[in-house]
């Protein structure tokens, strides 16, 4: 018997408020369980930050990867709301870290997560893109002084 559009929504909202309690402690590994290896993250925007990153190892590796050399510690994710409908679930949420610089970085977020059988397939990310180039400065940059 297939699931109805309400018992999908439930289950996929439940879902994201799990994976957002960790991501309010630091701790992404539920959301990582919970990616399909091909999933897709696009990062809304012009900046070199921008872009879509394919595959979770691409995710670890190039976005992830990045923003860990930058950040002292984890960013903690602190969710607002909660929308789902159906395989889509929007997370509004609140982000805060500090840079090895010592300079904060409290973003704002909106990202839309498409669940497929109760995986992340695809994620839209959509942020304050100047805050990110602020205070990440540019990708080149970044990797010319390592």
């Amino acid at each position: 018997m297939a699931k109805s559009t309400e018992t999908i929504t439930d289950a996929n909202r439940t879902l994201m408020q799990q994976i957002f309690a960790g991501l309010a402690q630091g701790d992404g590994a539920l959301l990582f369980e919970s990616m399909t290896d091909d999933v897709r993250w696009r990062i809304i925007g012009t900046t070199n930050w921008s872009k879509t990153y394919e595959g979770k190892q691409a995710i670890l590796r190039d976005m992830i990867g990045e923003v860990r050399a930058i950040l002292a510690e984890r960013i903690r994710l602190v969710p607002q709301r909660f929308i789902a409908d159906g395989e889509l679930v929007a997370v509004e949420a609140r982000g805060d870290s500090v840079t090895k610089a010592g300079v904060p970085y409290r973003n704002e977020y909106c990202m839309v997560f498409r669940i497929v059988g109760d995986q992340i397939a695809e994620v839209t990310e959509y942020n304050d893109t100047q805050l990110i180039v602020t205070v990440f400065e540019d990708r080149a940059t970044l990797k010319a002084g390592q």
